[in-house]
């Protein structure tokens, strides 16, 4: 049991051979440029704009539904 704990590496000797490996994969990230970003950005704006009027229209059409049941039982 204790040559286990002898070439198991040490808490901080982990966490630094951890930090080495997290820079070495952010150096192989291509990272987007402003334009591609702003782009993105718009393209999300307009899809969340666009599923925003789905809700809405499918929510005034079910209230009309239910508001004209409710009312024939009434």
């Amino acid at each position: 049991m204790s040559e286990n704990k002898k070439s198991k590496p040490g808490v901080f000797s982990r966490i630094a051979k951890w930090l080495r490996e997290l820079k070495s994969e952010l150096k192989k990230v291509q990272w987007p440029t402003a334009k591609q970003t702003v782009n993105n950005t718009a393209i999300v704006i307009l899809c969340v704009i666009i599923v925003g009027v789905f809700i809405w229209v499918f929510d005034a059409l079910a209230s009309g539904v239910i508001g004209a049941i409710l009312n024939l039982f009434k």
